[in-house]
């Protein structure tokens, strides 16, 4: 089975959600709402400069008892995120998000972002995979006319 890439195995197609800098946390709140998304990058043209998810929203806007709407990006987000260029191996970012604890992972080239995967997004190309290791291992083990009823 071939290794499965960042782009275009798991990600195909990705309008990225983006934000420069000097954008506001409510800002950030209302393109996730709008879109129906967890984490936004923040970039200056299309170089990476950060990225800001619902739990840094959570823990650094409104637990620290931040104003939304006069709270830039560049004091919430995390700077210089880590990334992965788009011809990664998903097991890769995999790991990466794991180690770390991340749920969303930008990835980049030359510092410049492309797209962003999602744990929602690993966890789809995993569980392809392994429903294709278990057919495969079924008809090896069971042949392709196996049924309950020819086995007496």
């Amino acid at each position: 089975m071939p290794t499965r890439k960042l782009v275009p195995d798991v990600i195909k197609n990705q309008a990225l959600s983006c934000l420069p800098p000097s954008a506001t946390a409510r800002d950030a709140a209302l393109l996730m709402a709008e879109r129906r998304i967890a984490a936004v990058l923040v970039t200056e043209g299309r170089t990476l400069k950060g990225i800001v998810t619902e739990r840094d929203m959570t823990v650094r806007v409104v637990a620290a008892g931040l104003d939304p709407a006069t709270t830039p990006l560049s004091v919430v987000m995390t700077a210089d995120p880590d990334t992965l260029p788009p011809s990664s191996p998903a097991i890769a970012a995999l790991d990466l998000m794991e180690r770390h604890h991340y749920r969303h992972l930008p990835v980049a080239v030359d510092g410049e972002a492309v797209g962003m995967v999602s744990i929602r997004d690993l966890f789809a190309v995993v569980r392809a995979h392994l429903e294709d290791e278990i057919r495969d291992r079924e008809a090896y083990m069971f042949g392709s006319g196996y049924s309950a009823e020819g086995a007496a």
